[in-house]
């Protein structure tokens, strides 16, 4: 019979081939790609969450990542911190 977990819970089983993808987006030229990303990605974008899957599954979603995804990931991600570093010079500018 199958484990099943949730995603999170599989994390450090996985980190080779979080490691592996990391090293393929590298290659491709996102040359500040991190695991940590590539797991926030799947988090946000992929599973929406943390649901129950199977290793084979969360392994499968991993490798299936594409870069047009995580590219979305990271431009969203690239706007939100825009926003905060905007909110943080207002506060700062009118004190």
């Amino acid at each position: 019979m199958e484990t099943i977990h949730t995603v999170t819970e599989w994390r450090e089983m996985v980190l080779p081939a979080l490691e592996s993808k990391c090293s393929e987006f590298r290659l491709m030229g996102y040359t500040q790609a991190t695991s940590e990303d590539i797991w926030r990605c799947l988090l946000e974008k992929v599973w929406k969450g943390n649901p129950e899957k199977r290793i084979y599954e969360v392994v499968q979603d991993i490798f299936h990542l594409g870069s047009n995804i995580y590219l979305s990931y990271l431009t969203v991600k690239a706007y939100q911190d825009d926003d905060l570093m905007a909110s943080i010079a207002a506060l700062t500018n009118n004190e």
